[in-house]
């Protein structure tokens, strides 16, 4: 049985994929240097684990949007979800 996530810190839920994805890179940079206090550096894992899950399910949101078009065997145009 797979748990479900737990919901996201409401600062986190209302960035944008890019603003997800900056604050990611900065924190996986700043635990690359480590520098960080242990207590410091887990608190920046635990948000980054956050910011990973919540920029990967903006990806899946626009994953579903997206339509691909096609053109039929006579030539009309049409669009059909994308499937991956």
């Amino acid at each position: 049985m797979t748990k479900a996530p737990a919901p996201l810190p409401a600062d986190i839920a209302k960035l944008s994929f890019e603003e997800a994805l900056a604050e990611l890179e900065k924190l996986v940079k700043q635990l690359e240097d480590g520098k960080a206090k242990l207590d410091d550096a887990i608190g920046a894992y635990t948000r980054g684990t956050q910011l990973k899950q919540h920029c990967e399910t903006k990806l899946r949101e626009a994953q579903a949007r997206i339509e691909q078009i096609t053109v039929g065997a006579d030539g009309k145009v049409s669009t059909t979800p994308f499937n991956s």
